[in-house]
């Protein structure tokens, strides 16, 4: 099955703009733990904020529409999206976390 057919997707979303002491990993937690995804959310030594994120693909589309925003706090310049393989990222039910700063 092609990658674009599947009802899943793992993708990698790095955010830049005004993201970091905005709140802006709490609210992807938060929106991700509604839209019962899996992954992680972290803030980057370049003042950027990476997430990996995986679930079903209407979800997953959702949450990369929802970051284009991000909290009314947060001034998001842009949305870098990678796709992640097959297998890659975390596991179905695994739950959102957020990570220590990379």
């Amino acid at each position: 099955m092609a990658l674009g057919n599947s009802p899943t997707r793992t993708t990698r979303l790095v955010v830049s703009g005004r993201v970091q002491r905005v709140g802006f990993r709490d609210w992807v937690r938060r929106t991700a733990r509604r839209l019962e995804l899996d992954g992680w959310v972290r803030n980057l030594a370049d003042g950027r904020v990476e997430m990996l994120v995986a679930g079903r693909r209407v979800d997953v589309d959702e949450m990369i529409a929802r970051c284009r925003n991000g909290p009314q706090s947060a001034t998001v310049a842009g949305v870098d999206v990678v796709e992640c393989a097959a297998g890659e990222g975390p596991a179905r039910g695994s739950g959102f976390k957020i990570l220590p700063t990379a």
